[in-house]
């Protein structure tokens, strides 16, 4: 038998019995080309990923690119005007027609392709005018006669589409009357009528004296009847005035003196309160005028400086008249204002002939320029603010079209502390949206900025001691048992959807905590002592009895004291409530530190965007802590370490970089968080640290804010602003994150 095995080894052929390294050649090439095959997926998927964050990027800062871009002018067309002299002009919403108010007290309206008036129409009846005014915010034209009548009327188009065509009807309304006096020489005037058809006209007059005269409608609901009422007042003037402006809403009274002085009333119906003076003086001052709203004045003077004012109100109700904001001196005087209908912009043109445009809130010179008119003396702004008109002295007309998308928007509106209307101070604000076109936007990214990282901070800290200690204690001190099952349920914990959590954070947690809040409070200082407690009961226990037990099995009398404990504090939490505060914590807050508590606030979201984010810092930090060699562990505790000295000087070092990859990602996770604290707090834009009231994110506001914004809008383009900053910010955490686990990783390599 053994000689026929020989034998068939012997006679076996050579291809046989060299197959086997044939097999192992043949599959080397394949091997080499599935890693090959594999090196090169890894790469392309990594270039991939990197092209599309690029791509991401710049796709978002392509958005955001115009926000910043200044406005563009062009001249269109210019038209000859049968109106020498004329100062009041107005335009319909597509720029085809040019109504004209000339010191003949005739209303001219024009085809902007030129020819013939298409309708002309006297304002007053027959009485010479003197002066004559438009208010292009409100569609009045408006004109002072020679025996002190103000004529004011309402100027509208109609317009309708016919066969898909476009026709615009130009229509003035009856004026209204306002008599002044016969014996009175007036200096300066100005009228206004509000929606419902009531009106005034005040009047500086040479003797001294503020006349108003104020007009009231009431209609019969039930008959349908008109009754027009008319009331006078007067009030002395401590200093003579030039100009005077009258606000839509018949409350102020704004006028300027020869010292270059700022002088306003307020009305009480006709009667107008005490004259007041507001400003040190100057230059004189050449033009008036109220931006969309009334609210803001615009003053300008004969040394070509531009200035915002408004009325603001102090704490104790008194209102004052305040300079809010300058501009930069122009080639000459002002000589007229434009302002827009749609935002706080306007125009200025200056006694050189030069136009420029601006915006209140942004504090910006958009576009200055020249027009191709020699003397231009009147200028509207069009009502959909993308064109205007400039008249000059010979009545010709120049048409502007006007590219100015973003006007609101500015690096000191954005992140610097912005005077808005009627606000006591400048301040940072976010409030994107009005119920109407006279709302200032108030658009400072600081409030999200601050609320993003005040979420971020109130979650860490709560999330940070408890992942990193747990993973820690997890990893070095539980007994394997215990740990089979304490950290699958941490790590399940990550999968629960965040909106489930900001459900619960926002209407089961919220209320809860506002109630037991002094029982929180009650936990600091009972549980500490707890632990103490526990610790030294089992440090009291016989060694034969804690021999017993497997190491890390301590946690079980710790749970069940610390479980207790916190019950009992929770219980104890209205006793304490009423001896420390009082019997109310919330008046307590409030009368004592001036804060407000909110139902749903920081400590909330803390505890709630704490919990999202406890697993991903447990998970990572507990692979760091198990992936010291244990060589390192047994090697320590040879040289007669203990166990905690082992753990905080050799296995803490040795695991810092994964433990600072954990944080950081942790931080990431809280910076992009979105539905928690969209539902458990407030979701107001508030600047303020503290924990007791809410506030609203970066990545919120988007969420919140994009059903309102309108593409290619100011607001929708502010949201990828939003946006970019959150990519930037987290892309530099998370490169400053690496750079430090690097240098951690490398200092720490050698142990």
């Amino acid at each position: 038998m053994r000689e026929l095995i020989e034998e068939s080894k012997t006679d076996a052929p050579l291809a046989e019995v060299s197959r086997p390294a044939r097999v192992v050649s043949a599959t080397a090439p394949r091997r080499l080309m599935a890693d090959r095959v594999a090196r090169i997926l890894v790469v392309a998927g990594g270039m991939a990923i990197i092209a599309c964050i690029l791509a991401i990027l710049v796709f978002i800062a392509v958005e955001v690119a115009p926000l910043l871009r200044g406005a563009r002018v062009e001249t269109a067309t210019q038209i000859r005007l049968d109106a020498e002299g004329s100062t009041a002009v107005m335009t319909d919403e597509y720029r085809e027609h040019l109504a004209v108010l000339g010191v003949d007290g005739i209303v001219r309206v024009y085809n902007r392709r030129g020819g013939p008036p298409v309708l002309e129409r006297p304002l007053t009846d027959g009485a010479r005018v003197t002066s004559v005014s438009s208010v292009s915010g409100q569609s009045l034209l408006a004109g002072l006669a020679a025996d002190n009548r103000v004529f004011v009327a309402r100027f509208d188009w109609d317009v309708q589409f016919d066969e898909q065509r476009r026709r615009i009807e130009p229509r003035i309304d009856d004026p209204a009357i306002f008599e002044i006096g016969e014996s009175a020489t007036i200096q300066a005037w100005s009228a206004s009528l509000d929606a419902n058809d009531a009106g005034a006209a005040v009047a500086a007059t040479a003797d001294g004296r503020l006349v108003v005269v104020r007009r009231d409608v009431e209609t019969n609901a039930m008959t349908g009847q008109t009754i027009t009422q008319f009331s006078r007042g007067e009030g002395p003037l401590t200093t003579p005035v030039t100009l005077l402006v009258l606000d839509p809403s018949l409350s102020y009274v704004f006028a300027a003196n020869s010292a270059g002085q700022l002088v306003w009333w307020e009305l009480n119906g006709a009667e107008p309160g005490v004259p007041r003076l507001a400003g040190a003086g100057g230059a004189g001052v050449s033009a008036l005028a109220l931006l969309n709203g009334g609210r803001s004045l615009v003053v300008g003077r004969n040394d070509g400086t531009i200035e915002i004012w408004f009325i603001v109100r102090e704490s104790g109700g008194q209102a004052r008249l305040e300079r809010a904001r300058s501009f930069p001196a122009r080639g000459g005087a002002i000589q007229a204002f434009a302002p827009s209908m749609r935002d706080k912009g306007f125009l200025a043109l200056d006694a050189s002939g030069a136009i420029g445009l601006y915006h209140s809130t942004s504090g910006r010179l958009l576009w200055d320029g020249r027009t191709p008119l020699e003397a231009p003396q009147a200028i509207v702004y069009a009502p959909k603010a993308d064109g205007a008109f400039v008249l000059d002295i010979s009545g010709r007309a120049a048409e502007l079209a006007i590219d100015n998308p973003h006007p609101e928007v500015s690096l000191s509106a954005l992140f610097g502390k912005v005077w808005y209307e009627s606000y006591p101070e400048p301040a940072w604000v976010w409030q994107s949206t009005g119920g109407s076109d006279e709302f200032e936007p108030k658009l400072s990214l600081v409030p999200l900025m601050i609320g993003t990282l005040k979420g971020t901070l109130y979650s860490l800290i709560l999330a940070i001691p408890l992942g990193v200690l747990g993973a820690m204690f997890t990893s070095q001190f539980m007994s394997p048992g215990i740990r089979g099952i304490v950290k699958p349920t941490v790590e399940i914990m990550a999968a629960l959807p965040s909106v489930v959590l900001g459900f619960l954070a926002g209407l089961w947690l919220a209320p809860r905590v506002e109630r037991a809040f002094p029982g929180f409070l009650l936990m600091l200082i009972l549980l500490p002592l707890i632990v103490l407690a526990t610790w030294s009961l089992l440090r009291a226990l016989p060694r034969r009895w804690r021999g017993r037990f497997a190491p890390g099995f301590e946690i079980v009398p710790y749970m069940i004291t610390m479980s207790l404990g916190m019950g009992l504090c929770l219980a104890l939490a209205g006793p304490f409530e009423n001896i420390a505060f009082g019997g109310h914590f919330s008046e307590w807050l409030l009368n004592v530190t001036g804060l407000a508590y909110d139902q749903r606030n920081a400590v909330v979201v803390g505890m709630a965007m704490g919990f999202a984010v406890v697993p991903v810092i447990f998970a990572i930090s507990e692979d760091a802590f198990s992936n010291v060699p244990r060589t390192l562990v047994s090697g320590s505790l040879a040289l007669g370490a203990n166990r905690w000295q082992t753990v905080t000087r050799v296995v803490l070092p040795t695991a810092s970089p994964g433990i600072f990859s954990a944080v950081m990602i942790g931080f990431g996770r809280a910076v992009g968080e979105t539905m928690i604290v969209l539902m458990a707090t407030g979701n107001t834009p508030i600047l303020d640290w503290s924990p007791f009231n809410g506030f609203r994110t970066l990545s919120a506001n988007i969420a919140t804010e994009i059903p309102e914004a309108p593409h290619g809008g100011t607001l929708y383009r502010m949201l990828f602003l939003s946006a970019l900053i959150l990519f930037v910010f987290t892309f530099l955490i998370n490169t400053l994150a690496e750079i430090v686990r690097q240098r951690l990783r490398r200092r720490y390599s050698e142990i």
